[in-house]
């Protein structure tokens, strides 16, 4: 499966690292000038220090790369964290950058998109933008990790949210208490 990843300047880097380093696929990568940002922000870390873990990375702002193009096949566009701005984009039609290009493509051809939303609290605006996608076939995840797994730091928690995703884009099972409970 090929899965781009695409990550916004919105607070939450860390869930797309992990999701980044943890995910089977052939992975592509997007990040925005300000998901550069507040990737070295928030962990100190330059995009180079990630990009290992793609085949291929991509900049935002090149609207010739392949994936702007229906004919170029990816399986799920994963937006982690996905900013409100990015979020208000997509709903409207806005196909400014890659990423946004990109998820542009998915909804046209019915790929798997999951918008993985990290503000709190959400404006009507938001919520209204979110529900427009929600009804286009887009996988709206506001970033909330799980508490009713066991968890002794936050690296558990942000695990236990990345599980969640890789299993919405068949990349991995969910090994939370549900799978114990099911064996």
């Amino acid at each position: 499966m090929r899965t781009i990843i695409g990550i916004t300047g919105a607070s939450g880097v860390t869930y797309g690292v992990d999701f980044l380093r943890r995910c089977p696929d052939e992975k592509y990568l997007i990040i925005s000038k300000w998901g550069k940002r507040v990737l070295h922000e928030e962990l100190g870390l330059k995009v180079e220090e990630i990009s290992h873990w793609a085949k291929k990375m991509f900049d935002d702002w090149d609207l010739a790369a392949p994936f702007s193009s229906g004919s170029n096949r990816f399986d799920s566009l994963v937006i982690l964290p996905c900013s409100v701005s990015t979020l208000g984009k997509i709903a409207n039609g806005i196909a400014d950058t890659l990423i946004t290009r990109a998820a542009q493509v998915a909804l046209k051809e019915r790929r798997r998109l999951v918008i993985a939303l990290r503000e709190t609290p959400l404006s009507s605006i938001a919520l209204e933008n979110a529900l427009k996608l929600s009804r286009e076939g887009a996988i709206i995840m506001p970033i909330s990790p799980p508490h009713y797994i066991e968890f002794n730091n936050v690296d558990d928690l942000v695990q236990g949210y990345v599980n969640k995703v890789l299993s919405v884009v068949g990349a991995g099972e969910f090994d939370g208490w549900m799978q114990e409970e099911l064996e």
